[in-house]
């Protein structure tokens, strides 16, 4: 293990590649209660141990729970209630970790939590204070806001202990990118006035920015000026700044792995990539299986959008397709991958499915998506197998004013007054 460690420390690797043994249980003795464990025999195990420390390394232990069960019949405690209580829970439990180990979550199950965008386009929107407890009644640990005025929402927040990812409104780039001190202003204004009483964990600079759209020259400039505005406070390993794109930006593909961005997008999306991986940030995108497959659905069968296909949909190499989803998310980080993007996370900064107006906007379409991504997102794409990929839902409520399709207006996971649209659980 010494001898490969060395070979991969002087090969520049030991960042990506981590040496470590596999051992397992039957080593340890006086193992009840578990504070009392130790191992046996000590001068094998003890060594290893802290070479492993020593190196900022893992180690690997064949605990593997190959099998769990509880039956329903055959027995007085054998039913299916019991039986359905023991998956759910175990399933809930097994993400959360040990007694001794509880909140040892790491990057990729930080990422499994689902958060939920709140828009603003309504005239029958609940207050605020009155969202923000709907949010921590149905453990919505996440929030999304755009208001380019958020002082009300910020307020809101306060003591919530809600992640917060901020916008800045497309309307506000031109300004922050031509001016610093607009910048600073603004980070003082709507973060550092709120912290610690509210916990900002993205700074999104523009929404959807396209290549046709003039003010895409202004998306890197300001999300620069916002990050030294970020870190002149010492806040650069708190509050991540990024930007939000979405899938238009890539060229024509036929398989994830051939994906790129388009020519029109190159000159701008290149040196954002670049930035971001600099300053170990995640790309933020918009990621909606339900366009795609509308304006597709002679080539896309509904299965592989609402992720109910029985098998896999699209080859693609070494790796296979089973939903619209991961195929879309993969096409982007093959993309990004190519401009040398290849460490760089995504977060997918809002997904979601109508519920009206439009031949597959019904509700039992988007209860199946919505229910299927929350319960799909934390072991990631096949390309990124086993990362948890934070995702938020689009969007809290209807939105009644908001322009564009009549189905633009469905996609809330909540009516209004409050009530669920579906039966899902969000934690």
């Amino acid at each position: 293990m010494q001898n490969i460690y060395h070979a991969i420390v002087a090969a520049g690797l030991q960042n990506q590649i981590k040496v470590s043994t596999a051992t397992y249980t039957g080593l340890l003795q006086d193992s009840f209660p578990p504070s009392g464990a130790s191992f046996r025999p000590r001068n094998f195990i003890t060594p290893i141990v802290e070479f492993l420390a020593r190196n900022n390394l893992p180690m690997f232990v064949n605990i593997v729970v190959s099998e769990s069960e509880w039956p329903s019949a055959g027995l007085d405690v054998a039913t299916t209630d019991n039986a359905q209580t023991y998956y759910r829970n175990l399933i809930s439990h097994v993400t959360g970790g040990t007694g001794s180990q509880g909140g040892r979550e790491g990057i990729s199950k930080r990422a499994q939590s689902i958060g939920v965008c709140l828009g603003g386009y309504g005239d029958n929107i609940p207050p605020v204070n009155e969202t923000v407890n709907l949010y921590q009644s149905n453990n919505i640990r996440k929030m999304r806001i755009y208001d380019p005025d958020p002082t009300a929402t910020l307020q809101a927040l306060r003591g919530s202990k809600l992640e917060l990812m901020l916008g800045v409104a497309n309307e506000n780039l031109q300004s922050l990118a031509s001016s610093s001190t607009t910048a600073t202003e603004w980070v003082q204004r709507n973060a550092r006035d709120y912290l610690p009483d509210v916990k900002i964990r993205y700074i999104a600079v523009g929404n959807e920015v396209q290549p046709s759209d003039e003010r895409l020259r202004f998306v890197l400039p300001a999300m620069q000026n916002i990050y030294n505005a970020i870190s002149l406070a010492g806040l650069q390993n708190e509050i991540k700044v990024s930007t939000v794109i979405d899938l238009r930006l890539l060229g024509n593909y036929d398989r994830p792995s051939q994906a790129s961005f388009s020519e029109a997008a190159m000159p701008n999306i290149q040196p954002i990539i670049t930035f971001l991986v600099n300053i170990k940030s995640p790309l933020l995108a918009n990621v909606y299986p339900y366009f795609t497959y509308i304006y597709n659905t002679e080539t896309i069968q509904l299965p592989y959008a609402l992720f109910t296909a029985p098998g896999v949909v699209v080859p693609d190499g070494e790796l296979g397709y089973q939903n619209l989803f991961d195929a879309l998310l993969d096409a982007l980080y093959s993309a990004v991958e190519k401009v040398g993007g290849q460490s760089l996370e995504i977060v997918v900064a809002e997904s979601g499915w109508p519920s009206d107006r439009g031949t597959y906007a019904t509700v039992d379409s988007a209860s199946t998506y919505y229910r299927n991504l929350i319960n799909h997102v934390p072991r990631g794409t096949p390309k990124r197998s086993g990362r948890g990929i934070e995702t938020y839902l689009f969007a809290m409520y209807d939105e009644n004013l908001k322009p564009g399709d009549e189905t633009e207006r469905h996609f809330g996971l909540f009516y209004p007054d409050k009530q669920p649209k579906y039966q899902i659980t969000f934690g």
